[in-house]
């Protein structure tokens, strides 16, 4: 009885954050295929060397590292095993590498926003977590600016992991006989808001990717080791200005320039009447179906960086994402509403959506369809030369989903 009920709920809600495409903008579509990227069986990976990363790797900076929560092989294991505990959810059945999945990107390929718990909706994309050790400002509005902070958001937001309250996820751990010492090893005490934050963002830290293509090429003097194509899509990533927001440095690129700009999208959702298109809705990998109702999207008035701010002139703006590794990432923007690299680079060379408060550096690019694969091209070449070892890395732990009523 039970379980029929919730399959009556939850099929709903996972249309709501499936099925709507949003005004203007292209609607989803399943991701192209990329290798290694099925969904690995927990505890059958291989666990990777976690010595922090303390140098700076081929293309990158030297990773920042805050004074409070210097890294340790403890800490990264412990924040491993936390990444993938479903117990870590008010219903013990949602884990944070349920959104960030290893073998996706640290994202989520099959859906544009993410599905919480019970099938609740959320209203942004889950940002890829490569790299993120380096970010100042953390979510799409940049409402955080600690990593030890920011996991504390989903697990108590209600339409994520949903916790009541953080003593909840306290004890929670502390019952857990397989914690038992775990924290004690890499903290000198037990769980607790502080040690929770700072294990989980010391795994996070590690997922540390570099060594590109293009790294190798344009950092490393190797003249082989990017294609002719890749070549020219560079120098368009630069005539075209590209290059003023996902900034290429002379040592290193962090590929964004961790400011936040309005790119019309956020207004288009908000301001512009949906065309009322269905279309295919995706329950699955591989399982598409056309609903023979409509599905009205919960509303979400998204307002981006206002919401961080307060500040008027912050509305519809969100944070400039990094490239790396952006070819394994789909589906794209802050809403996930562009499902694969040919439309976002069909979208800015048509000039974004144009309205009053679009940012200046947007305008038409004029590019030919030669062009956009080039680009294409060389936004495939920022793939790190680590991504399976860090996707095998996370699957040698187990899920956490036993040992509590």
């Amino acid at each position: 009885m039970q379980h029929s009920r919730l399959k009556r709920c939850l099929l709903p809600s996972l249309l709501l954050s499936a099925c709507v495409a949003a005004p203007a903008i292209p609607a989803i579509a399943a991701p192209p295929p990329a290798p290694s990227r099925a969904l690995a069986v927990a505890g059958t990976g291989v666990r990777a060397d976690t010595v922090p990363v303390t140098v700076a790797p081929l293309g990158l900076p030297t990773p920042p590292v805050p004074a409070d929560n210097p890294p340790s092989r403890e800490k990264i294991d412990l924040g491993r095993k936390l990444f993938f505990d479903r117990r870590l959810s008010f219903n013990r059945t949602l884990s944070c590498a349920m959104c960030h999945i290893p073998e996706q990107g640290f994202t989520q390929n099959e859906m544009r926003t993410p599905v919480g718990i019970e099938g609740r909706f959320v209203k942004r994309n889950a940002p890829s977590l490569y790299n993120v050790g380096y970010r100042q400002h953390l979510f799409h509005d940049g409402r955080e600016s600690s990593l030890e902070n920011q996991v504390w958001q989903p697990l108590l937001r209600e339409n994520e992991m949903a916790n009541p309250s953080v003593g909840f996820v306290i004890e929670t751990l502390r019952t857990a006989p397989d914690y038992g010492g775990l924290f004690e090893a890499a903290f000198g005490r037990g769980p607790g808001i502080e040690t929770i934050g700072q294990a989980l963002a010391s795994y996070e830290r590690s997922l540390v990717s570099a060594g590109s293509p293009f790294d190798r090429w344009y950092f490393g003097g190797d003249e082989q080791a990017l294609g002719a194509a890749a070549k020219r899509g560079f120098a368009l990533f630069n005539s075209a200005g590209c290059a003023r927001c996902h900034t290429v440095s002379a040592d290193h690129a962090l590929f964004s320039d961790g400011a936040f700009h309005d790119t019309g999208i956020g207004y288009a959702r908000a301001m512009l009447a949906p065309d009322g298109d269905t279309g295919k809705v995706r329950l699955a990998p591989g399982v598409e179906v056309v609903p023979e109702v409509s599905f009205s999207r919960p509303e979400a008035n998204d307002l981006g960086r206002y919401e961080a701010t307060g500040k008027a002139g912050d509305r519809w703006r969100y944070l400039t994402p990094s490239l790396r590794n952006i070819a394994l990432t789909a589906p794209y923007m802050h809403d996930g509403s562009l499902p694969d690299l040919a439309s976002v680079l069909r979208f800015y060379n048509e000039g974004a959506v144009p309205h009053a408060e679009l940012d200046p550096l947007l305008q038409p690019l004029g590019l030919t369809p030669r062009q956009l694969r080039d680009l294409e091209s060389f936004l495939a070449a920022l793939t790190g030369d680590n991504i399976q070892r860090l996707a095998e890395d996370g699957r040698s732990t187990g899920i956490g989903d036993t040992g509590l009523q």
